[in-house]
């Protein structure tokens, strides 16, 4: 029975190290299977998001292959390929890494309940989170709602450190088939942006670990001073891209902060909080499930957001004739990623000075992002519509001007993607319209647009719609601005 191998279904976790599922199933002695399903789910994922998980799928099938090792492809539903899997090779069972998403409990439920069903094993391991999203509880017993005390909660419990890399995995005697990466087309949707993308990735475990090394020697110790300025190269990790895809895992990240913090250096705690930040939104999702959806705050779904508008595909374009904004929109088209100070800017703009629906924006997130993360992006969009988990005024306008001149003084950031404000435009700006979708009919050569709409018009817009609904709730509060 221990020749029986195991399956081990890989997802979003496309690492050898800090994986509690991976060392579980080398640490049984069994021969293993890795297997990668591209279901309804992987499926569904927009552009930028398939093609990057594509080239996660790539690389970690290198990294297996050199340690004699396969990963095998399959296509179709989740249930029926380990179904059917299992019944070709006669192995034992299924072990995963959980996913937190509504859609994938539910798939991941399904299966466990169908291969128990049947006898088999059916094991699924932590390893996405520093914490897992049930394991955090307010006094009361319920869940947290405002991120400071879920911050200290969550700070003040240590972890263990992250299980050492895996070296060794015993191999099948007998291989079953596996379809071929390129048939999937996984970047098809890019079309021409994924030679302009490619460049701005960095893709696999060992790309990841070399720039958290990066990011603590040299950046993390001016982190909590620069992280806001994204005219600043390197402020940031950039990790985002990594943990995403699970190239990287949350206690390797978290223990090589808290080393940092223990020498000394002035930024390690924020980076730390920035890693519990996106576990509040796990924390979110997996209790308020209706995040990613509807209004997270009740009383919101009757807000007037207006719906798709002319003035929305500006913004989607990077056309709105405010450069902080288009900067942004840009850098997301070229990059697949975005500063977080720009991220909060974009959202307010599209969400309070023109009112626009905040899922109308996270969904072309969604569609641009190679970070992409389906909780973090539902609640910052959220936060910053007002609609979400914010302790701070929810009628604060980030003004895009005003953001510019504090976060971008000199202007090397809208300089760095606006080809149009540039006597010497760079590669970076020019590239943009080498990426965007000719039916635009955008080019480097053009006059950058008038704003399309006045700051101040839509700040006094939005505001009168935020206290119409506070007086609608029976609250009154003060002018908020940022």
């Amino acid at each position: 029975m221990a020749d029986q191998p195991l399956i081990l279904w890989f997802r979003r976790d496309f690492r050898l190290s800090d994986h509690p599922m991976l060392a579980a199933a080398v640490a049984s002695g069994r021969p293993l299977l890795p297997v990668f399903v591209l279901d309804a789910q992987a499926e569904a994922l927009g552009a930028a998001a398939k093609w990057r998980l594509g080239l996660g799928v790539a690389r970690f099938a290198q990294t297996l292959a050199a340690m004699g090792q396969r990963l095998i492809l399959r296509r179709g539903d989740a249930l029926a390929v380990l179904q059917g899997l299992i019944a070709e090779t006669g192995a034992a069972g299924v072990m995963w890494q959980r996913m937190y998403d509504p859609q994938a409990v539910a798939r991941d439920t399904g299966v466990k309940a169908a291969l128990k069903a049947k006898g088999l094993v059916a094991e699924s391991f932590p390893g996405a989170l520093l914490i897992e999203p049930w394991e955090v509880a307010t006094g009361q017993g319920g869940y947290y709602k405002v991120y400071s005390p879920f911050w200290k909660a969550v700070s003040a419990r240590g972890f263990s450190p992250p299980v050492p890399a895996v070296t060794a995995m015993r191999a099948p005697d007998i291989w079953p088939a596996s379809e071929d990466l390129a048939d999937w087309q996984m970047g098809a949707a890019m079309r021409r942006g994924a030679v302009v993308c490619l460049p701005h990735q960095r893709v696999g475990e060992a790309a990841a670990l070399a720039r958290l090394d990066e990011f603590i020697d040299s950046s993390v110790v001016r982190y909590k001073a620069a992280r806001d300025f994204p005219g600043v190269i390197g402020a940031t990790s950039g990790l985002s891209e990594n943990l995403a895809w699970g190239e990287i895992g949350p206690r390797t990240i978290w223990a090589a902060g808290q080393r940092a913090l223990h020498q000394g250096d002035a930024g390690a705690e924020q980076f730390c909080k920035e890693l519990v930040w996106r576990e509040f939104a796990y924390h979110l999702m997996h209790h308020s499930p209706h995040i990613l959806t509807q209004s997270w705050r009740e009383g919101w779904e009757d807000f007037p957001w207006r719906s798709d508008n002319r003035q929305a595909e500006a913004w989607r374009r990077g056309m709105t004739g405010e450069p902080f904004v288009d900067a942004a929109m840009r850098e997301m088209y070229v990059s697949g990623r975005m500063h977080n100070r720009a991220r909060m800017v974009v959202a307010s703009y599209l969400t309070k000075h023109l009112l626009t629906d905040w899922r109308l924006g996270q969904a072309w997130f969604a569609e641009c992002l190679t970070d992409w993360d389906e909780a973090a992006n539902a609640m910052g969009w959220q936060w910053v519509a007002g609609s979400g988990p914010d302790a701070a005024p929810y009628f604060r306008v980030f003004n895009p001007a005003g953001q510019a001149e504090k976060f971008d003084s000199d202007g090397a950031y809208r300089r760095r993607w606006i080809a149009e404000i540039s006597a010497k435009p760079g590669p970076e700006a020019q590239s943009y319209f080498a990426a965007v979708p000719r039916r635009w009919n955008l080019a480097v050569t053009q006059t950058y647009p008038d704003p399309i709409f006045s700051l101040a018009d839509g700040r006094a817009r939005a505001l009168e719609a935020y206290a119409a609904r506070g007086r609608a709730a029976g609250q009154t509060e003060k002018d908020g601005r940022e």
